[in-house]
């Protein structure tokens, strides 16, 4: 392991700092008589008459020192030991037994070689019957979990469940003593709160840093639940998993990730705020699993673009690109092109909102959604699915791209056949056989191979189904037309920028 260089202030002889404070009194008095000389005035007055100043008291506490004190004990290090399965540099190749290597190999090089690694983390006891909370990466694939208590102890610790979606983790050590514990925040903290941070940073053991919380609902890309609190407490490797507490010593967060080009903290770390990791912690200590709610639809955001396209007032909601087949979505009369606006009342202003709206409620509930098809507002009423392991509710981010074509498939930068005529094109829709990198196709995300199933709204089967919807659009003033693609990838939405009529 490497460990950093730790460098100590230097520090000087009493005598020459008892030299070089008279020298700077010495130069204040000169200072202050050269300043009185210089007003014409005599230096006692002069200071006299100066306008007082109050300075502000500072807003923060004077010391952490008594909330540490109180909830240090709680905050544990966390020993992690797992086996790893390293491939045999032999693999795949055969070898004559005539081979003077022939025995080696055959006792080395068909076997994996496993190896025993370990790591360290952190997390902190929410009770006195020994749970313990931490991040899921801390004890993903372990063999064995130790926690090392404040007191110099070490425990067994056995994990209850995991959700790699939050991150989070349920630990349960067995103690005959009642264990400190911390309790959650009951408050979502301001951005410019206090947040102190305590736990194991480069396994030097419990450390706490301090700072305010800078952000509140960064998505970081982590997964589609992504709603952090970014703090600028340091937060370094092996604070993962430990607490982050307001100034009363209620945990508002969960220390998950940081941002960090050179593997330490630079003032920009991330937390799983509470409200978050207590819904999953009682779902893992009730279940051992998360079980989420499940719609069954693939979203995108809505762009100022395919707002337009859409005639939509704007940008917000989230835009069904495709409902999956049997899913509750489809058997509630959802279609592609829809932009649900709100669940059980309450406004969707993202696809990120929505799937962690519709996911928290769990399934098997019954939800009233509200949502926009060709600008009138309709409802429906379904039943939450259960979300499937591997598939989940995801917001596909669309680039930004830029503004002016004309009315004719050469200024869009595609040209198309119909998709039946295309061998593996299917059997609806127009086949991009051939597009301009330099286009606005191109930069909106339209790749060849992309079959255009609607446009503005409408099938499109032909050459001239699309001009139509192109010139549509630009009849009705729109500044983009819509376009519904299949891919690879699946269905998607992209609003392609159009020319006004008068332009």
């Amino acid at each position: 392991m490497h460990y950093p260089i730790f460098e100590r202030s230097s520090r000087m002889p009493a005598q020459t700092r008892r030299r070089r404070a008279s020298r700077i009194a010495l130069m204040g008095a000169a200072a202050a008589l050269a300043f009185g000389a210089a007003v014409g005035a005599p230096v006692g007055k002069a200071f006299a008459e100066a306008p007082s100043v109050t300075l502000a008291q500072p807003a923060g506490p004077a010391s952490f020192a008594d909330v540490v004190e109180r909830v240090k004990g709680a905050v544990v290090a966390i020993k992690v030991k797992s086996v790893e399965e390293q491939q045999s540099p032999f693999e795949g190749q055969e070898m004559s037994p005539d081979d003077p290597m022939y025995k080696f190999f055959k006792r080395f090089g068909e076997t994996p070689q496993k190896r025993m690694t370990q790591s360290q983390g952190s997390g902190f006891i929410i009770s006195a019957d020994g749970y313990v909370v931490t991040n899921n990466h801390v004890v993903d694939h372990a063999n064995e979990v130790e926690i090392a208590l404040d007191d110099g102890r070490t425990l067994t610790a056995k994990v209850i469940g995991t959700d790699k979606r939050t991150d989070l983790a349920l630990l349960k050590v067995n103690d005959a003593n009642k264990l400190p514990y911390v309790e959650w925040s009951s408050a979502q903290p301001r951005v410019g709160d206090w947040v102190i941070a305590v736990g194991n940073p480069f396994g030097l053991g419990g450390s706490v840093t301090a700072g305010i919380v800078s952000a509140r609902g960064r998505d970081i890309g982590a997964g589609p639940y992504d709603d952090f609190l970014q703090i600028d407490a340091p937060v370094n490797r092996g604070n993962s998993g430990g607490p982050a507490f307001d100034a009363r010593g209620n945990v508002i967060g969960v220390n998950t990730a940081i941002y960090s080009p050179s593997g330490g903290s630079v003032g920009i770390g991330f937390a799983i705020p509470s409200e978050v990791a207590r819904d999953v912690v009682a779902a893992l200590k009730d279940k051992g699993v998360v079980a989420r709610g499940w719609i069954g639809v693939k979203i995108q955001p809505v762009t100022p673009e395919i707002a337009d396209s859409l005639g939509l007032k704007t940008a917000k909601g989230a835009l069904i690109a495709q409902p999956q087949k049997g899913a509750p979505a489809e058997a509630a009369g959802l279609k592609a092109g829809d932009v649900i606006t709100a669940v059980n009342g309450e406004k969707i202003e993202s696809p990120r909102e929505l799937a962690r709206k519709i996911a928290a409620m769990g399934p098997g509930r019954s939800v009233d959604i509200a949502y926009l098809r060709n600008g009138s507002e309709k409802a429906a009423k379904l039943t939450l699915g259960k979300l499937p392991e591997e598939k989940e509710a995801r917001a596909d981010d669309e680039d930004s791209g830029h503004s002016g074509a004309g009315a004719n498939l050469a200024s869009l930068g595609i040209d198309v056949a119909p998709a039946s005529e295309v061998r593996g094109g299917g059997g609806e829709g127009l086949y991009v056989t051939d597009i301009d990198p330099e286009g606005v196709a191109a930069q909106k995300g339209v790749r060849r191979g992309d079959v255009i199933v609607e446009a503005g709204g409408q099938p499109v089967n032909s050459r001239a189904d699309l001009l139509g919807a192109v010139d549509g659009a630009r009849k009705e003033g729109r500044r983009s037309v819509l376009l519904r693609l299949k891919s690879a990838d699946g269905a998607k939405f992209i609003a392609v920028p159009v020319k006004s009529s008068a332009g």
